[in-house]
């Protein structure tokens, strides 16, 4: 009997011990990710006011503080060049990385796939393609073409390729992550193709607005344009609170995660129809930037792990940070011209996701 009572207060007491050692490893992690957040945050500010500062018409970081919070009215050369030119770039840019971050850890919760990026999937050429017939077709059919119809075209584009991609990766109630890949490719595939064709036909100024839809870049955003793709910027931005759990339950599986209470077609709905939004947004106002949405999760599931209301708030100042510096490069490292900042994200992020690819390998091969 004593010897039964004592082991029971011996389980009793392995099982507080495994409780302490779950809520240590819970405050460790919170205390990680306030940590990287702080980090970010920090970064992202240096950041913005170097990219502010540099260019043609260079100004010391302590100038631009002081420009900045000393006001931007009046007529002085500095405030100008702040208000008109480096301001709204810098907004746009933060925002582009932002969304394309968050749209990439949708996208891979939803299909639950790391490889998951509306780039690699096809959304953004899906949208580039819209953009493209609207710049193409639109001056014959319209006259000169508003730029309101741009993004438009590029969230049509969008939410019709993430729509044709989740048809068919549904397969008796669950998604198919080799198929929606092998779809994305193809349609790809379809959607540069079809490119091409507009580019055979294109006149000589269209060809210049085709460039840039494809190779991506931040010279041509002012705060008229801003001002319009904004709000489907942030569609992104404001479902991170609502489909942070949904997306943890999903990894488990559509029908465990319906168990748990979550509205699971909800969930899809609202995470394409945003993804669709943010990712046709910035491409209707930077042309296709890649390579964002699939990088940037992978660096913080390392750092943070896969819980997603972590990892989504995270991926927006990451996805902030990167383009914000990557903007910074492109303009500087060729100065006077400008370097396309697709073709400095594509460089710079498939050799790190590689990288990142051959070492979970090895890992798990381990």
């Amino acid at each position: 009997m004593y010897a039964a009572i004592g082991g029971d207060r011996s389980i009793a007491g392995a099982g507080g011990g495994l409780a302490d050692d779950l809520d240590r490893l819970r405050r460790l992690r919170r205390s990680r990710i306030l940590a990287v957040a702080i980090v970010l945050i920090v970064v992202v500010a240096v950041g913005a006011t170097v990219s502010i500062g540099v260019g043609s018409h260079a100004m010391s970081p302590a100038r631009t503080l002081d420009v900045l919070f000393g006001g931007l009215g009046g007529g002085d050369r500095d405030a100008i060049v702040i208000r008109h030119i480096r301001l709204p770039r810098l907004v746009a840019t933060g925002l582009v990385g932002a969304t394309l971050a968050v749209c990439g850890v949708l996208m891979q919760g939803l299909f639950r796939n790391p490889l998951a990026d509306p780039g690699i999937l096809g959304v953004s050429s899906g949208a580039a393609l819209a953009a493209a017939i609207v710049i193409v077709l639109g001056d014959r059919l319209f006259g000169t073409t508003p730029f309101h119809a741009l993004p438009l075209a590029a969230f049509f584009g969008a939410i019709v390729a993430t729509t044709v991609l989740a048809m068919v990766g549904r397969s008796r109630g669950r998604t198919d992550t080799g198929a929606v890949l092998l779809a994305g490719l193809a349609f790809a595939a379809l959607a540069n193709a079809l490119l091409g064709l507009l580019v055979f036909v294109a006149d000589d100024r269209q060809l210049r607005d085709l460039s840039f839809w494809t190779l991506g870049s931040f010279g041509g955003v002012t705060w008229e344009k801003l001002l319009v793709a904004a709000p489907l910027l942030v569609a992104p931005l404001l479902a991170i609170p609502m489909l942070g759990r949904a997306l943890d339950a999903l990894a488990f599986g559509e029908a465990e995660a319906r168990h748990m209470g979550i509205r699971v077609e909800r969930a899809k709905t609202v995470a394409i129809a945003v993804t669709a939004l943010g990712v046709g947004a910035s491409v209707a106002l930077v042309g296709i930037v890649g390579f964002v949405g699939v990088v940037v999760p992978h660096v913080l599931r390392l750092v943070v792990g896969p819980a997603h209301r972590a990892l989504l708030g995270l991926s927006a100042v990451a996805g902030a940070l990167l383009t914000i510096v990557a903007d910074l490069v492109a303009r500087t490292v060729v100065a006077p011209a400008e370097l396309p900042i697709g073709i400095l994200t594509a460089a710079v992020g498939a050799p790190i996701f590689l990288h990142l690819v051959m070492k979970n390998r090895g890992g798990a091969a381990t």
